[in-house]
């Protein structure tokens, strides 16, 4: 095992699948000779060349337009946005004709397109660079949407990303990059799309947390089984759409409880799915209602206090989980 940021294992993931196709190539906002504005791409515009690892114009709808016509000829392009805020400028041919391209031709244009970036909020970077997507983009038919909350996860599932022949949304976390976790080190390392990990054993209660929320559960989970004795089972879904709504399922209806842990608003997001998924699946086995910790419905504040008090918690993940143990 190779002990690796999540920026790095990015990076590695890029770079193997720019030697192992040479079809695939890299298009974005200072990508190439400033090696990428969070340095995910460092080093691959020297080593490849200004073809394969493309520097764009602040234009997000063009160059994503461009990336889409470029997948519909047979390439394969991973498409940076220097934040998914920013995609929202792109969101016409995101959703209008990545998505539905393959659909509307009747099978003849697949779009291998990768959109990839970090999703949700900074450090103190206020209301118009702190959007968590997901649930806007997991709404479109077409779209395939992917959050990695470990440095093993973020590179086997962005070489799986890239190689799938529809489009990916890749969802990272700025907050995130600089967090080290172990990487196999085997030749081809891949993660299929579509499977959640259970990242901690509990039996008492499942917290269901992506992306940024997963080390805060994992943070809470220790802290409730020192404080309580509760033993509390996490589970990272990975991928949002296709969702392993089997895991959480399973997981469940063995610890007859359930939170979720979020970074986006709570009306009409991912959570809501899950809970509504949950309940209609499993309902005889819920032994509570099920909680959802999510960021405070406004817009994101710039003050570092009142940012912190509008993001979820280790200690909001504690007392929901308290709340549906009745502790």
């Amino acid at each position: 095992m190779a002990l690796l940021t999540i920026r790095d294992a990015l990076n590695e993931a890029l770079r193997e699948e720019l030697k192992r196709d040479e079809n695939v190539f890299i298009m974005g906002e200072e990508v190439a000779e400033y090696d990428g504005a969070y340095k995910v791409t460092r080093g691959l515009w020297k080593e490849f060349g200004g073809k394969r690892v493309v520097d764009t114009p602040i234009t997000e709808l063009g160059f994503a337009a461009v990336g889409v016509g470029a997948a519909m000829a047979g390439l394969r392009p991973v498409v940076e946005f220097m934040t998914w805020n920013f995609s929202i400028l792109a969101s016409d041919q995101i959703i209008n004709h990545a998505a539905k391209m393959l659909y509307m031709s009747g099978g003849q244009f697949p779009v291998p397109i990768v959109f990839r970036g970090p999703n949700g909020s900074a450090f103190q970077v206020s209301s118009q660079h702190s959007h968590a997507l997901e649930a806007m983009y997991s709404n479109f038919p077409g779209l395939k949407v992917v959050m990695p909350s470990t440095a093993a996860d973020a590179k086997g599932l962005l070489k799986s990303a890239i190689r799938d022949n529809n489009p990916v949304i890749f969802m990272e976390q700025e907050r995130m990059y600089g967090m080290k976790g172990e990487v196999p080190e085997e030749e081809d390392f891949t993660i299929p799309l579509g499977v959640a990990d259970v990242k901690r054993e509990g039996t008492d209660c499942t917290i269901v947390a992506r992306s940024m929320t997963v080390p805060l559960a994992l943070q809470a989970a220790e802290k409730i089984k020192e404080e309580f004795d509760v033993s509390c089972e996490v589970v990272d879904p990975r991928t949002i759409k296709p969702l392993d709504i089997d895991t959480i399922v399973g997981s469940v209806k063995k610890t007859n409880r359930l939170v979720i842990a979020e970074e986006s608003h709570s009306f009409a997001s991912v959570g809501a799915e899950i809970a509504y998924q949950v309940m209609d699946t499993v309902f005889d086995h819920l032994d509570a209602p099920v909680k959802r910790i999510s960021t405070v419905e406004a817009p994101m504040p710039y003050a570092k206090n009142l940012e912190a008090a509008a993001l979820p918690s280790v200690e909001k993940i504690v007392e929901a989980v308290k709340e549906v143990c009745y502790l």
